[in-house]
């Protein structure tokens, strides 16, 4: 199982808030396999002395530069925490605190080194999902099945989960349901299926609560339209695998799982590049960074899609003027980190996408709630 822990939009929100001489974002992919995160220390131990090296070029004092080094040796030499790890590593450190994350998608590794995080790859594990999980609701049987993109599918313990249908409604078996409404009982087998689904639901929440990962179901119908009219968990899935789970293997699951992601993916993307053509025609919608700094900074972004590999670096005035740098030092940032930053500030939403996905090719682009 991955042990996934992505901060909310509020959280992101504080992180994006934060100004600490030196600030740095350290990122890493990680196995989660435990028997092979020697690897993964080994990994942030060289990422660490990168990091320390650029703030020494920066001139930072050492009483700033010891704490973060310290903290960081810490988490290197904690077996506990390299037990447990997903597909990335996320870790943010001022002299003062260090935050982690796991993330389930693959990052590269990087360290930057301002006096603001580098939050851009953190906002791709929660843009599009990179992993699911599969409600695999039959008659004869029901469990919850992780995916993830590098990983075997796994069944997740589900505390309280009915095992099948009988178990949910306290029959020794579906016959005597049939038997029972055929003797006059009023209840319908469509009532009886509603019960199941409703049991099914009340049991995955304490699970999925906090999450954001799509939930899929794989169900016959009626059950699989029944389950997605009862759950009350809000990412899931309309895209329903059709037929009975009851004996369909977990990796056949799983592989239709990956397909439907994808198309979600697929379908939000084309959205926003139909939305971003609409709006470039009423003078709505802009690629260019100068442009989308002082959109950001006068709260005028309402969408903001975002090349998640590219870095301008510069700085950001609070005019929104750009200055441009040619190169990353710990006297700039990425410029496209700065606007996402003011963007996510005035309740804009945050797309983060592949650089072939943007509409204009550039590193990002602005969709205005107005023209600006």
């Amino acid at each position: 199982m991955l042990h996934v822990d992505i901060p909310g939009q509020a959280e992101i929100a504080r992180l994006n808030a934060v100004r600490a001489t030196p600030a740095v974002s350290i990122y890493m992919p990680t196995t989660p396999l435990t028997q092979e995160a020697q690897q993964d220390r080994i990994r942030l131990k060289n990422l660490l002395r990168e990091a320390v090296s650029q703030m020494e070029a920066a001139d930072t004092a050492k009483r700033s530069i010891w704490p973060i080094e310290e903290a960081v040796r810490e988490l290197i030499e904690d077996d506990d925490f390299w037990a447990y790890q997903a597909n990335s590593l996320a870790i943010l450190v001022t002299p003062e605190r260090i935050r982690t994350w796991r993330l389930p998608n693959k990052l590269a590794e990087s360290v930057s080194v301002s006096d603001r995080f580098h939050l851009k790859p953190i906002l791709r594990a929660i843009t599009f999902p990179h992993n699911a999980y599969v409600l695999a609701i039959g008659v004869g049987a029901c469990r919850l099945i992780e995916v993830t993109a590098d990983l075997p599918p796994h069944v997740v313990p589900v505390p309280d989960l009915p095992k099948d249908f009988n178990q949910a409604l306290g029959k020794r078996s579906h016959t005597e349901n049939r038997t029972a409404m055929s003797s006059g009982e009023s209840t319908s087998e469509s009532a009886l299926l509603n019960r199941y689904a409703r049991a099914v639901d009340q049991a995955l929440r304490p699970v999925l609560s906090g999450h954001e990962r799509p939930l899929i179901v794989a169900a016959a119908e009626p059950l699989g339209s029944i389950y997605r009219s009862v759950s009350t968990y809000p990412h899931t899935a309309e895209t329903v695998i059709a037929g009975s789970p009851d004996h369909t293997p977990d990796h056949e699951l799983a592989a239709a799982t990956r397909e439907i992601l994808d198309g979600i993916y697929a379908g939000e993307i084309d959205a926003l590049r139909g939305l971003y053509a609409e709006r470039a025609n009423q003078g709505r919608a802009t690629s260019d960074i100068a442009n989308a700094a002082r959109a950001a900074t006068y709260g005028a972004i309402d969408t903001l899609i975002v090349d998640m590999d590219a870095v301008v670096p510069g700085t950001v005035d609070d005019d929104g003027s750009v200055s441009f740098a040619e190169a990353a030092s710990a006297e700039t940032y990425g410029v496209v980190d700065e606007i996402t930053a003011r963007a996510l500030g005035t309740g804009a939403r945050v797309v983060a996408a592949r650089s072939a996905d943007l509409p204009d090719g550039g590193q990002m682009a602005a969709i205005l709630r107005y023209p600006f």
